[in-house]
């Protein structure tokens, strides 16, 4: 990876998984509904001026898909993190986020698009769950179970939820930035029909008004743009390996700005999440290689082999 890469990925990682932060700062003087509405108006904002710019015009026919896609992925759980976060910390939000992709694998397995069951991906799956438990442990009078955990882990499902039914039906259908732009169009107007029922009582402070500014502008519209250009320069599995920053960097702001406290008990069930994620991603790795067929296996280590000594060779002839 480059070294703008890795300056892109750590920047994206700190936006992303400061968003935890924002979120509970913006709580001081704002409702989870006002939360929502902004944060998705901002990012579409974001998102439709570098449409523009970039010349994507907005899709005409997807609209019924971006509606259902924008609930999931943006409404939903903007709310639910919003929500839970009322009563737990920053820290523990960013750790229930990872368990998006054993959420992603248990809905794969259900609608059949994932048939990769191996015992190193259920191991995965028992352990990150495993993880959580430890991170609640609802067997102690001082556990975090409730309805803000709850709520957290609803919003990781519904991201599983949205990225399954994206892939589906969204993937490849018009420029990226403008389908994203027109998705938290439709996140916006679906958020905003819920204010006239808001009837949570508030007090609105410059903190909240930073936070949520801040979160919707970057942690919302600008950090699509870095993903999307890792994706597209370092490739999408150095894009994943953010996922595994965004906890750290919450329990890490979290501990630091709010002073929120990091239990070993938290701790440890935050590197199990992690440990049982990986477990996930790399048996589903390794099934998808143990299904091409061999020779097809071949030329992929041959391509890669040959892609390595010309790189070898052209950093060679850089150095005479």
């Amino acid at each position: 990876m480059t070294g703008r890469g890795v300056l892109r990925m750590a920047v994206l990682a700190l936006l992303w998984g400061s968003g935890f932060l924002w979120i509970k700062l913006a709580l001081t003087g704002l409702s989870p509904v006002q939360i929502t509405v902004i944060r998705c108006a901002l990012g579409a904002a974001v998102l439709l001026v570098l449409a523009r710019l970039g010349r994507q015009a907005l899709p005409r026919r997807l609209w019924g898909h971006l509606a259902v896609a924008a609930f999931f992925c943006n409404a939903l759980p903007f709310l639910l993190f919003a929500v839970g976060e009322q009563t737990v910390d920053s820290g523990v939000a960013g750790v229930l986020n990872a368990t998006t992709p054993l959420f992603s694998l248990i809905i794969g397995l259900l609608i059949g698009t994932d048939r990769g069951v191996t015992p190193m991906r259920v191991a995965g799956l028992v352990l990150g769950f495993a993880g959580v438990t430890l991170i609640f442990a609802p067997w102690q009078r001082e556990g975090l179970a409730g309805i803000g955990a709850l709520a957290l882990l609803g919003a990781a499902a519904s991201y599983a939820v949205a990225f399954a039914y994206m892939g589906r039906k969204l993937v490849g259908k018009g420029g990226p930035i403008a389908v994203s732009a027109a998705q938290l169009t439709a996140a916006t107007g679906l958020s905003a029909a819920l204010v006239p029922f808001d009837r949570t009582s508030t007090t609105l402070n410059v903190t909240a008004i930073v936070a949520v500014v801040v979160l919707g502008v970057f942690g919302t519209g600008v950090t699509f743009i870095l993903n999307y250009r890792i994706i597209e320069d370092e490739g999408p599995t150095s894009a994943a390996t953010v996922g595994y920053l965004l906890p750290v960097v919450s329990v890490a702001l979290g501990a630091i700005v709010l002073d929120e406290p990091l239990t070993p008990r938290v701790v440890a069930g935050m590197a199990v999440v992690l440990a049982g994620v990986a477990l996930t991603r790399l048996g589903a790795t390794r099934s998808a290689l143990a299904k091409r067929p061999p020779e097809r296996r071949r030329r992929y280590q041959l391509s890669v082999m040959s892609t390595e000594r010309d790189t070898v060779r052209r950093r060679s002839a850089d150095d005479r």
